[in-house]
């Protein structure tokens, strides 16, 4: 029940935070949509590295189990959506200017399923980069999300 309890209020929490994370594109005014283009970037200030890109990365987020779950993911938006497990999402990502140097973080909070004996626990999640395996949640037994630091 610990862990429902848990797993719950993370789920809750990670909602409230992705409410107001992640809408500047959504928002963004004509000064902000200016400063964003390529072009503006491009006769920016010295010293920018906004125009720099790393290598494309193919990240795949999975939630293991059946039956209809809740999944967030934060890959290159924040997305929360009802799905069926089991569940896959693939993403291309490319890091640029400063996330070249500090890297992104990419996570995945799945919901809950029935556990064996009957007990509500954590679907079981992986974090794939480039085919390699680099996060989980140990078959559900953690009530942590998967996450993982991506960096080129």
């Amino acid at each position: 029940m610990r862990k429902t309890a848990t797993l719950t209020i993370s789920l809750l929490a990670a909602t409230a935070l992705l409410t107001g994370c992640g809408s500047e594109k959504k928002d963004a005014g004509p000064a902000k949509a200016a400063a964003a283009s390529p072009s503006a970037s491009a006769s920016g200030a010295k010293g920018s590295s906004s125009g720099k890109k790393g290598v494309p990365h193919q990240v795949v987020f999975e939630v293991d189990g059946t039956g209809p779950s809740n999944v967030m993911w934060i890959g290159n938006t924040n997305h929360f959506e009802q799905v069926t497990l089991p569940w896959t999402k693939t993403e291309s990502m490319q890091l640029e200017g400063a996330e070249l140097k500090v890297g992104v973080t990419v996570s995945l909070v799945p919901g809950s399923v029935k556990g064996p004996d009957g007990m509500l626990k954590a679907a079981p999640c992986t974090i794939k980069v480039d085919g390699k395996q680099v996060a989980d949640n140990q078959g559900g037994g953690s009530d942590k999300p998967c996450t993982y630091k991506l960096k080129d």
